[in-house]
């Protein structure tokens, strides 16, 4: 694929507003200048075609250009929004990075990163072979050390030049910059000369007020946050009415909060999206706005189940773990998504929960989202999390989290919570210990944090 395909997609809008980020808008003229600023830069600081380089910043004008130039350099490039030790670590170490970029809004500053030790990575040989870009996504590292997950990075932008016509829209850029989704996203709004506004901070009040502002038109978020929404009674303080799709993914749905969702969006059509970061994000279908069932519409992509097991081939799948063996994919190339599914009549899945999250209870599997469903549908039960956690005589038992601001009393919500889980559940999965908390405990990309023993 020629360079110039995606020099040519960005040109052509021209002075429409490609980015809004705080007071500031950003004609596609501007967005080409600033691309052609950082390569000029990366030729100056001598960042060479190959090198595998970390790109530390957030949404903003430079970061998007500085990502796009290094991906015309044909650079393996990592995005990083926190820039922690462990990740750095990883990014020098398996990802083999020899620069770190720094973008501010100063500026561009260049890191030189000591000299990696160990042979090259074999993907990355291919790469350079073809001459492609590369790109590094870390995983959340949630249970150990991140994994380097790398892809070919014109195997992910090759198949978004080739849409058709596709009407530009504004959308929010929820999802994170270093994120799978954050990257679709931000790629397929550009690409169709539609209009991405860049948050300055990801809290309810903000996001709302930006809905409000910019009458955003496409909310791709998290089932949490699209909770932390109700939960704060922002909808009753902005305007959303804007709002015309709002896609969900990167965590299981509940029913009963897409119902109460619903009500609150009443225009807004329901999309469940799916992807990992091994195999991108792929196109779906909903059975309905209302249902939790959807199916994978994608030329690109394939799916099959094996034990309740959801599996994909995708053209976008990943090239390889940096920093481990690859034993999530089968011998005949099919990426092992650990999620479980279930398929109805009409050939639609519903993601039923991960499968490392499966809670073990004397033999018998207790799926977490089960029990939240159900406690979920009462109206006084703000949010819950359901895990498993060691037992002696049963090897684990089920533990839960639960918000309920207005039951004050630990030993109230416990008979109000058993009460209503007890003619809906069998016995081995109702909670043996239950926790009143203050808040739910989610990571920075909106998901729970579901303990993992």
């Amino acid at each position: 694929m020629s360079r110039s395909h995606l020099l040519d997609a960005l040109a052509e809008p021209a002075e429409r507003i490609a980015l809004l980020h705080g007071d500031q808008s950003h004609s596609y003229s501007h967005l080409c200048e600033q691309i052609q600023q950082a390569r000029l830069a990366l030729l100056t600081q001598g960042v060479k075609p190959g090198d595998a380089v970390i790109l530390h910043g957030d949404y903003s004008v430079r970061a998007i250009a500085t990502l796009l130039a290094l991906y015309l350099n044909r650079n393996i490039v990592a995005p990083l929004v926190d820039l922690n030790e462990r990740a750095v670590a990883t990014l020098q170490d398996a990802a083999q990075c020899r620069c770190r970029i720094e973008v501010s809004e100063q500026g561009l500053r260049f890191h030189s990163l000591p000299k990696p030790e160990g042979a090259t990575p074999p993907h990355y040989q291919r790469l350079r072979e073809q001459q492609h870009a590369g790109l590094v996504l870390l995983s959340s590292g949630s249970t150990g050390a991140p994994k380097a997950i790398l892809h070919d990075f014109d195997e992910l932008i090759e198949p978004k030049l080739d849409k058709g016509q596709k009407k530009p829209t504004t959308i929010l850029m929820f999802l994170l910059f270093d994120h799978i989704g954050g990257l679709n996203s931000l790629l397929n709004t550009l690409l169709v000369g539609g209009c991405a506004v860049l948050p300055s901070e990801r809290t309810p009040q903000a996001i709302c007020q930006l809905i409000e502002r910019h009458r955003i038109k496409v909310l791709p978020v998290s089932p949490t946050f699209l909770n932390l929404i109700l939960m704060g009674r922002h909808q009753e303080q902005h305007d959303l009415s804007s709002v015309r799709l709002i896609t969900y993914g990167t965590e299981t749905m509940q029913q009963s909060l897409l119902n109460r969702i619903q009500q609150v969006f009443p225009k807004a059509k329901m999309l469940q999206t799916f992807g990992t970061s091994e195999t991108g994000i792929s196109a779906t279908v909903s059975q309905s706005s209302a249902s939790t069932f959807f199916k994978l519409a994608d030329k690109n992509t394939e799916y099959r189940i094996v034990d309740g097991e959801l599996q994909l081939k995708t053209q976008s799948q990943f090239m390889g773990y940096l920093n481990q063996d690859t034993d999530n994919v089968t011998a005949d190339g099919w990426f092992r998504t650990g999620d479980l599914v279930e398929q109805n009549e009409a050939g639609y899945l519903r993601i039923q929960g991960r499968q490392k999250e499966l809670i073990n209870v004397g033999g018998l599997k207790v799926l977490p989202m089960e029990v939240e469903n159900i406690l979920l549908t009462n109206p006084l039960i703000e949010d819950c999390l359901v895990y498993g956690m060691p037992n002696a005589i049963t090897g684990q038992a089920v533990h839960m989290d639960v918000k309920a601001t207005t039951i004050t009393c630990k030993k109230e919500l416990k008979r109000y919570v058993l009460e209503h889980l007890s003619d809906r559940l069998e016995t081995y999965k109702l909670p043996v210990k239950i926790n009143k908390v203050d808040e739910i405990a989610f990571s920075n990309r909106f998901k729970k944090s579901r303990v993992v023993i």
